[in-house]
């Protein structure tokens, strides 16, 4: 193992942490680091691998919620509403994903010019929908409706587009479908737990002959790294959202976006 593979393992999962719940695209911000890093992963495995680390981290942040919810199923209808509204909106992407996963990794995880343009639309994206004068229907996050859940989960399979942000589609979609800004983010959290450990079973299984020792010692250095990083960004989110709004996570998007076309037309 290269102390060089080894750095960049550490650095992108850090970055992987710092952004995957956040809508700047963590998936973006990790391929563009791991280009210009020189970094390869067998079949871009590592970008998804390591989003398991910030899944334990949202499981660790919301234990004791996750275990009340779990205790209280069956004597519950809100408890039960709840995970079949996160089962529901998660659907979507599970029969998407599989059916497009080859192509996704194929092709789109290897455009670094595709998903510094996704970044800077999705940027404007969010400056409109956080300008945009709403009126939110939906307060808390576990009395959204299957429905709405469902439309949500539509938007998130946008987000197989690199540079689009699993989380920015998901937020995105539940603000125009009327949910506050607070519990778009927070439903965000909890629909990344089914959609990241598909996704992360789904690219195991599919690479399971490719990876070696070598690559499981990379991956768990960044895994540990996006669980680190991911407690810190979980922990201050919803704060940070329900008083800043989306426009500071915009701009980032754009600049790193213009940045990353910039350096790609300079040295390719």
């Amino acid at each position: 193992m290269e102390d060089q593979s080894i750095v960049s393992a550490l650095v992108l999962g850090l970055i992987e942490g710092l952004t995957e719940f956040i809508p700047v695209s963590s998936t973006a911000h990790v391929l563009l680091a791991g280009h210009f890093l020189g970094f390869k992963s067998p079949g871009n495995t590592f970008a998804v691998l390591i989003q398991l680390g910030a899944i334990l981290a949202i499981l660790s942040v919301y234990f004791t919620k996750l275990l009340q919810i779990a205790l209280s199923l069956p004597t519950s209808a809100a408890s039960r509403r709840f995970v079949g509204a996160v089962l529901v909106g998660f659907l979507p992407a599970a029969v998407i994903g599989a059916l497009a996963h080859d192509f996704i990794k194929t092709v789109l995880f290897e455009t670094p010019m595709l998903i510094c343009i996704v970044l800077i639309l999705g940027g404007f994206v969010l400056l409109w929908i956080d300008r945009k004068p709403l009126t939110p229907r939906y307060h808390d996050v576990t009395e959204y409706p299957l429905s709405l859940a469902l439309k949500i989960g539509f938007f998130q399979c946008l987000a197989m587009i690199p540079g689009t942000s699993r989380s920015g589609a998901t937020i995105v979609g539940a603000l125009l479908l009327g949910a506050d800004k607070r519990s778009a983010a927070e439903f965000s959290f909890f629909l990344a737990m089914p959609t990241m450990v598909g996704a992360f079973a789904l690219d195991l299984y599919k690479n399971r002959d490719a990876l070696s020792f070598n690559d499981g010692a990379i991956i768990a250095i960044g895994f540990i790294a996006a669980f680190i990083s991911a407690i810190f960004v979980v922990r201050l989110l919803l704060d940070f959202v329900s008083r800043r709004g989306y426009a500071p996570f915009a701009y980032w998007r754009i600049a790193v976006g213009a940045i990353g076309l910039v350096a790609l037309l300079l040295v390719g």
